[in-house]
């Protein structure tokens, strides 16, 4: 009898949102445990199963010098790693760290800063390791991810989109909300995989699914400030769930304000001396 592939979920800095999709799998879940051996996967049993793993699913940035010790440990035991979710592709909400000082954070927030451990910066597992596929979301789209498994176990490329969330607007017959209510969107540069859920209750695109294969974010701001956003928003809006991003950070980079220049005092004129 063919052994059952082995699959492992671990978690890094998250909110575990990535985690309860696949728990929220509940009809495909009786199927798919006949097909893979969860091997390890803390959120939902505490049977542990020694590695090595055919496919481990990651969820989670690295904050911590743990974190980047254990990620390599992780790589290791994995024939197959595939990162889930925001945090896990692009830092997440933690990676607005990277545009402050931490320590001004820690010193805030926490009554003895002095016994954290962490890294100045939030970063996606990818800076670190190898990673075989990246499956976006803030949380991750559950027919992706059953469509990410169905792939795994059969030894195909998954068929996710890489186009805009404009693109479902349009094929599920959906108004665009920024054409015709004037409401800001970052549907035109975000990745398609939530259905284009927002726009179709009237509201803007939030960015969930970070940038779309070919982001034209400068047009996209240049649209937003039309719209009436001022650089403050515009800013706002490229940093919330995929602010690591490399398009999304850039283009908040150019909406930070600017340091004035320092005034001159200006030269007071001397009086001229009056001859008769």
């Amino acid at each position: 009898m063919t052994a059952r592939p082995k699959l492992a979920v671990w978690k890094f800095a998250s909110c575990d949102g990535c985690q309860l999709t696949l728990l929220n799998c509940e009809d495909e879940l009786v199927p798919l445990a006949g097909e893979i051996e969860i091997a390890y996967f803390p959120e939902a049993t505490r049977a542990v199963v020694e590695g090595p793993y055919d496919v481990s699913l990651v969820e989670g940035s690295i904050t911590t010098p743990g974190d980047l010790e254990r990620i390599h440990q992780v790589r290791a035991v994995s024939r197959r790693l595939v990162t889930i979710g925001a945090c896990a592709t692009s830092g997440g909400i933690q990676a607005l760290r990277n545009f402050a000082d931490v320590a001004e954070f820690r010193s805030v927030v926490y009554a003895h800063p002095e016994y954290l451990s962490t890294l100045d910066r939030s970063t996606p597992i990818a800076a670190h390791v190898t990673v075989d596929f990246e499956l976006r979301g803030c949380p991750i789209d559950r027919r992706q991810l059953l469509e990410l498994l169905a792939a795994e176990l059969t030894g195909r490329r998954p068929r996710i989109p890489t186009y805009s969330v404009c693109v479902e607007c349009k094929r599920r017959g959906s108004v665009c909300v920024m054409v015709a209510d004037g409401t800001p969107c970052l549907g035109p540069v975000t990745q398609a995989g939530c259905g284009a859920l927002c726009p179709a209750f009237s509201r803007g695109c939030y960015g969930c699914f970070g940038p779309q294969d070919t982001p034209n974010t400068r047009s996209e701001a240049d649209r937003l400030r039309a719209l009436g956003m001022g650089e403050d928003q515009v800013l706002r809006v490229f940093r919330t769930f995929n602010a690591g991003s490399e398009p999304f950070r850039q283009e908040s980079r150019r909406h930070e304000p600017q340091e004035q220049p320092q005034e001159q005092p200006q030269e007071q004129p001397q009086e001229q001396e009056v001859t008769s």
